[in-house]
């Protein structure tokens, strides 16, 4: 596959139409209702559009992988943020596959930094919660604070939590191609998978 910006959008957009339908890990909507909610805050709270691509995209391993929707209930951690954040910096910079990597270890920050956050899991993140290594330590959380994306990665984190609203009326995917074009035409060319 070329470093086109077109060809790598078709790629993502194929990717929802395939897998999108699918469960978000038991909650009540779909994976791509929760990536366009989770845009759509992003949108709203005025984020660079390589931060809404994040946003948009931080779930992506999701539709990477092959594993039962309900795996978690079966203990298993898909690493869904390291698969996803692996695929998307074969094309997107820094910018937006580090707050994906990242935005696992800010649900584990916010849970052990904030306690009205943690009452406010669902009950499948509390599941995840559990098998991504529970609420950081303070020394993991000093660490956490340390990287250049810890503000992008909390900022996801709260969208990611927030984007669970059955039928809530948002932009389609298609929307947000100007988005991912200016993040491609930000970063460094690299060769991506086929």
């Amino acid at each position: 596959m070329s470093d086109d910006p077109d060809r790598i959008i078709d790629k993502v957009l194929r990717l929802f139409s395939e897998r999108g339908d699918s469960s978000y890990g038991g909650e009540a909507v779909t994976q791509r209702e929760h990536a366009l909610q989770a845009a759509h805050f992003a949108r709203q709270s005025g984020a660079t559009s390589a931060l809404v691509v994040a946003a948009l995209l931080h779930d992506i391993g999701h539709l990477l992988h092959h594993l039962p929707d309900d795996a978690p209930d079966h203990g298993v951690d898909d690493r869904h943020e390291q698969l996803g954040a692996t695929w998307l910096s074969h094309w997107f910079g820094p910018q937006v596959s580090e707050p994906v990597r990242l935005h696992v270890a800010a649900k584990r920050y916010l849970c052990a930094a904030e306690l009205e956050y943690s009452r406010q899991l669902s009950g499948p993140s509390l599941i995840s919660l559990q098998l991504q290594g529970g609420p950081m330590s303070a020394e993991e959380m000093d660490m956490f604070r340390a990287s250049s994306y810890f503000a992008g990665a909390v900022s996801l984190r709260r969208w990611d939590e927030a984007a669970k609203v059955p039928e809530m009326r948002v932009a389609a995917i298609e929307e947000y191609v100007t988005n991912m074009r200016a993040a491609l035409t930000a970063a460094p060319a690299t060769q991506g998978p086929t």
